[in-house]
């Protein structure tokens, strides 16, 4: 399906005279990607908008990229195969959804898709007449709390589920509908929000006395804790790069308005501070885990989602006086972020053996163990878990403390994005295959892991009733974590951890009528609190469905490694031993 302004029969006669170079080159170009190169050429704005907006980016700023020829031969196991199998390239978006059933490698559409699809489209919300989004739930049995508003964090799925399903128009309204929200003041009692802050969620109200429609905005001021939701603004420009990455429109994201709001956005995370590391310090609540579970400080949920995020904006910034000095300041975090976070925050047996026989008390720049972290605060469940084969990224680094515990969000964007190297990447999905028990059980998947039970959860989330153990955020079963795990799995060749995940929870989803999550060490039962028809859960299994039917979905939502920040590590990772 052809997005509204462009013309099918154009389309056709352009895609005549693209190289056959160009037609087997979607993501791969990445890997041998120079991001400081992008500094010494301004980018060529009147292009031709049937080639993909990262092509755009990398070819036409001469950027040093090696052809890919189309006799090359490319991994079978890689979603780049099944691009070639189609000579995939156009960005017009492809109908592989509900009322266009399509299968490139064998699926049969399943009875659950169609329920999906209908479920999915009853949670639109619109004003004025234009869908703008999707409400968070459609349980009518429980008090609607804040679950009557588009959230952005939950928005995310159901646009990628719109844009595969050939339906742009409502990823575009929200997008710009956000926008406007962004530039309203923002107050908690009497301080003001950075003017970059995107709100967390959003609500139409409807006047049948006056006959018009207005919204209501939520930036924090309303929550659990009155925290802002840093991860907003990161999933706004992740999803701009996807709707521009998935229709090939280019002039959405090239607006003044939009580069501002991308500008606005890193100005809040990209600022001078006392920081003395390149990641990003979050207080508690501020992402997915919106309640006290220990999370602040530098999560790996909100560190990953910016270094997404920052590659993103590198693709859509205009070369303008403005965005250049953008441009510069991401190049330069970029390269620190990714060193920081792959030699810090990575754990595998090797590291864990380390941390194990630090030294303490250590001085000067030599020092091996740089955070001071005591090798006695090491938890004894974490010894167990790491498998000889296998690694992740660890919640939380800090002074004089590591967050061992294993965030399913934060290491699925790290695969995404290539914050993990290609070699970090298969330690991940080895872990996860290691201990599938423990992190998908009878229903994936596990938020965090392990939970906290007695004191350490009476401290840590002050008696939450809500987090109590293997519940909600503390080591409950997300069913929308379905989608990253299978946008992960195919960006890494391994579509049959994907498959039986969705298996899994097959059988049971419809049947429970799509809960919010679930609870227990197993996944075992409906969360205790967990809303019906949550629209996230649905929106999660439409898109794990599609990118499974149609591999090259992947190319809106992942991005390829560059090989220049991949920083030289003494340690050696699970896959050599």
């Amino acid at each position: 399906m052809s997005t509204p302004d462009v013309d099918v029969n154009q389309n056709q006669n352009q895609n005549k005279n693209v190289k056959a170079e160009d037609i087997l080159c979607p993501l791969a170009e990445y890997e041998e990607c120079d991001f400081s190169k992008l500094l010494e050429k301004p980018r060529l704005l009147n292009i031709d908008r049937q080639r993909s907006l990262d092509e755009r980016s990398l070819s036409e700023l001469s950027i040093g990229i090696s052809p890919r020829h189309a006799t090359r031969a490319i991994d079978p196991n890689s979603y780049r195969f099944f691009e070639q199998l189609d000579s995939i390239c156009s960005p017009v978006g492809r109908r592989s959804g509900f009322s266009t059933p399509r299968s490139q490698i064998g699926f049969d559409p399943h009875p659950m898709v169609a329920e999906a699809w209908e479920a999915l489209r009853r949670s639109l919300v619109y004003f004025r007449g234009q869908p703008v989004g999707t409400i968070a739930a459609l349980d009518n049995t429980e008090e609607n709390l804040n679950y009557d508003q588009v959230f952005v964090r939950d928005f995310v799925p159901s646009a990628l589920a719109f844009l595969m399903n050939g339906e742009p128009e409502i990823v575009k309204n929200f997008i710009l509908k956000t926008l406007r929200l962004q530039s309203w003041e923002k107050k908690i009692d009497r301080f003001q929000l950075g003017e970059g802050v995107m709100p967390a969620s959003f609500k139409v109200l409807h006047d049948p006395v006056r006959n018009n429609e207005t919204l209501i905005a939520d930036f924090g001021e309303s929550a659990i804790g009155r925290v802002a939701p840093v991860d907003s603004g990161f999933w706004w420009i992740i999803l701009l790069r996807a709707y521009t990455k998935s229709t090939g429109d280019t002039s959405l994201a090239e607006l003044p308005e939009c580069q501002k709001g991308m500008r606005l956005i890193l100005s809040l995370c990209l600022s001078e501070g006392f920081d003395t590391f390149p990641t990003l310090l979050c207080a508690d609540g501020c992402c997915m885990i919106d309640r006290r579970m220990g999370v602040y400080g530098y999560p790996i949920e909100i560190q990953a989602l910016f270094f997404m995020a920052l590659r993103c904006a590198l693709l859509l910034l205009k070369q303008d006086d403005e965005g250049k000095e953008f441009i510069e300041r991401i190049v330069k975090r970029l390269h620190a972020l990714s060193y920081h976070m792959r030699s810090y925050f990575w754990l595998d047996l090797k590291q864990l053996n380390d941390i194990y026989r630090f030294k303490t008390e250590e001085y000067s720049h030599t020092a091996v163990n740089k955070f001071n972290v005591m090798p006695d605060s090491l938890p004894e469940w974490v010894f167990d878990f790491m498998p000889v084969y296998g690694g992740y990224f660890i919640g939380n680094v800090s002074p004089a403390r590591m967050d061992f515990r294993w965030f399913c969000l934060g290491n699925c964007i790290a695969i995404l994005s290539s914050l993990a190297t290609p070699e970090q990447s298969t330690a991940i999905m080895d872990l996860i295959e290691s201990r599938w028990e423990e992190l998908v059980g009878e229903m994936p998947l596990k938020v965090c892991y392990p939970a906290m039970e007695t004191h350490e959860w009476r401290i840590i989330t002050g008696c939450d009733p809500k987090n109590t153990r293997w519940s909600y955020h503390n080591g409950g079963s997300w069913p929308v974590l379905l989608w990253l795990l299978t946008a992960a799995c195919v960006k890494t060749g391994r579509p049959q951890i994907a498959r039986r995940a969705i298996e899994i929870a097959e059988a049971r989803l419809l049947k429970d009528h799509w809960p919010e999550y679930y609870d227990g060490k197993l996944g075992r039962y409906i969360g205790k609190q967990s809303r019906k028809a949550q629209t996230w859960s649905i929106a999660g299994y439409l898109v794990a469905k599609m990118m499974l039917e149609d591999p090259s979905h992947l190319g809106m939502i992942a991005i390829e490694e560059d090989k220049q920040m991949k920083p030289i590590l003494r340690r050696s990772y699970s896959w050599t031993l």
